[in-house]
């Protein structure tokens, strides 16, 4: 609870910056927010101060619970229908792929089947900041030598995934699900929405 607290934190402090010593408030700052190192640094004192205890042992339970913890849940994870056969397709096809994660991903992707194959992998925390900050998409971008006009970047997440591409100058597909519509008008439109990967790879492929 502490961390997703603190999370919520850096996400309305990633929406200030400064220039020229003047702050300001507005989305779509590209500039890294931390180091990578920083980050972490910077996330642990405010799990710190939330909980009131000493910083020294803390980040090492973070990542022993949080980051190592939750990564063998993703063993119990099922894919959507479909998905595996349309990355292919894409793949087939000449897409590039490239996949960004608010969390490390190299075991996860292990633990999915999925860790082949990719033109780019990347972790937001190491750009130093976390969706829907622009900078991790952009590093994307870079990682897949492409200009972010010429990417689709599909997530589960308007709030997230939608609004950072779109900050960034992606364009956007997003998959709905029954249980987390994320409808309402205070969520960002994407480009295109799927329910299911059949959806998509028609809209990819036609």
């Amino acid at each position: 609870m502490s961390f997703g607290r603190a999370r919520k934190i850096i996400r309305k402090e990633q929406e200030t910056f400064t220039v020229n010593g003047d702050e300001f408030s507005k989305p779509g700052v590209s500039a890294p927010f931390l180091s990578q190192n920083d980050f972490y640094k910077h996330q642990t004192e405010i799990i710190a101060k939330i909980l009131s205890v000493p910083l020294e042992p803390l980040q090492e339970k973070i990542d022993r619970l949080i980051y190592r913890g939750w990564e063998p849940l993703f063993k119990t994870v099922k894919l959507f229908k479909k998905a595996v056969a349309t990355l292919t397709a894409l793949k087939e096809a000449g897409f590039k792929l490239g996949i960004l994660s608010d969390f490390p991903l190299e075991r996860k992707l292990e633990y999915l089947g999925i860790s082949g194959g990719w033109d780019a992998v990347l972790c937001s925390e190491s750009c130093g900041a976390i969706k829907p900050h622009p900078s991790p998409f952009i590093e994307l971008a870079k990682a897949m030598s492409l200009p972010p006009e010429k990417i689709i970047y599909v997530g589960n997440s308007r709030s997230y995934d939608v609004a950072g591409a779109n900050r960034a100058g992606m364009k956007t597909a997003w998959i709905k699900s029954r249980f987390f519509p994320g409808s309402g008008l205070k969520h960002p439109i994407p480009n295109f929405a799927f329910s299911n990967y059949r959806q998509f790879y028609n809209f990819m492929l036609n």
